[in-house]
């Protein structure tokens, strides 16, 4: 079996599976018990706060744990569009389901404006319409935009973004779960306000993530409880997140190897594409994500069940996000780019263990089915 569905979920680093295995062993203490057992458990969870908060070079206290992308996005939409100064909520067509999801439904509870911004043919965004609808609104804003978008790669400037609020007082979330270990995000800077992390996209451990929170903003919880300093209800999973700040580190000791493994892989499967299949559209910034590359296949009788037929081939890739694959409709955003009547969508996203071998199977499979 061949994996090329790293845009979804990464396999497990070995390192990150010993090392949680180990903690289970040796470590069932309640972090809120204030015997010897319980502290070591605290030291566990505030050890990895720390190494967390140092790798993107904040604060430990601007860093709370959750059980993934989602809650965090939730957490931090309701908690940011709840408070009455907030009027407005600026975001884009391509962003995550899950984003626009709660974006769509918080907006609506709250009486929130919602805008959303054009995006170009490859995904990107107007920076002035940004920037002029933050200068036309009498409010406070709060702009949501991803970094990298999880199906086609596309990047977002964090930089000239976070500017841009900062001139207008605007709060910026970026959904950052696709580039946490894979970029060295610093938001030592001031922005974004806040950014999403989610363990299970650089190998390590489904169902624990983080978000991060700008020491200057105040967000009310979801969950009620003391934990998480009133952020977050329920006891820690201790075991996940030591786990989920390993698998961090390991990415970011390993980057540069990983990351110059990424632009070969790509190389050679642009060129085997070029060589073997001929000319092929894409769908997004194929120089965007270093991992992912979208294609774009002219819509045919024959290849209706393009996706089955990799599966049965024994080949795992995509047409989009895992949280829609099993919707029998086209991803909203090759809707969004204008090329979902033409088109079916096919994305690959390596991880470091993918081969060029595997690359071979992939393009072999592809030749069969188009």
């Amino acid at each position: 079996m061949i994996y090329l569905d790293n845009a979804a979920t990464t396999q497990m680093d070995a390192k990150v599976i010993d090392y949680m295995h180990e903690l289970m062993h040796n470590h069932y203490g309640n972090p809120s018990s204030i015997h010897a057992y319980g502290r070591q458990a605290k030291v566990l969870v505030e050890n990895a706060r720390t190494k967390i908060s140092s790798l993107l070079n904040v604060f430990p206290a601007e860093i709370f744990f959750t059980s993934g992308g989602t809650e965090g996005i939730n957490t931090i939409i309701n908690g940011v569009l709840c408070k009455p100064e907030i009027t407005k909520v600026i975001t884009s067509p391509i962003e995550h389901s899950a984003m626009l999801n709660s974006i769509k439904h918080y907006s609506k509870l709250y009486d929130v404006e919602l805008c959303m911004l054009a995006i170009d043919d490859k995904g990107n965004i107007n920076l002035k319409e940004l920037a002029t609808e933050l200068e036309n609104h009498d409010g406070k804003s709060l702009v949501s935009l991803m970094h990298a978008n999880n199906e086609i790669g596309t990047l977002l400037s964090i930089k000239k973004v976070g500017e841009i609020c900062k001139k207008s007082n605007a709060l910026f979330l970026s959904d950052t779960v696709q580039t946490i270990g894979k970029f060295k995000n610093d938001f030592s800077a001031g922005y974004p306000d806040f950014a999403i992390g989610s363990a299970h996209k650089f190998h390590g451990p489904k169902g624990i993530g983080f978000i991060y929170i700008n020491g200057n903003t105040k967000v009310d919880p979801i969950f009620i409880g003391t934990q998480e300093r009133n952020m977050r209800a329920g006891t820690e999973n201790i075991f996940s997140i030591a786990a989920m700040a390993k698998a961090m580190e390991i990415a970011y000791e390993n980057m540069n190897l990983v990351t110059k493994k990424y632009a070969e892989l790509k190389s050679y499967l642009l060129e085997k594409i070029k060589s073997e299949i001929g000319d092929i559209a894409y769908n997004g910034d194929i120089d965007g994500l270093p991992n992912l590359i979208n294609i774009a296949i002219p819509k045919t009788s024959s290849n209706e069940m393009l996706l089955m037929k990799f599966d049965i081939a024994g080949v795992m890739v995509s047409g989009g996000s895992a949280c829609s694959s099993g919707a029998l409709k086209d991803s909203h955003v090759i809707e969004a780019l204008g090329k979902a009547d033409k088109y079916r969508a096919i994305r690959i996203a390596f991880s470091k263990y993918t081969t060029t071998e595997e690359i071979d199977k992939f393009i072999d499979v592809l030749k069969k089915s188009i």
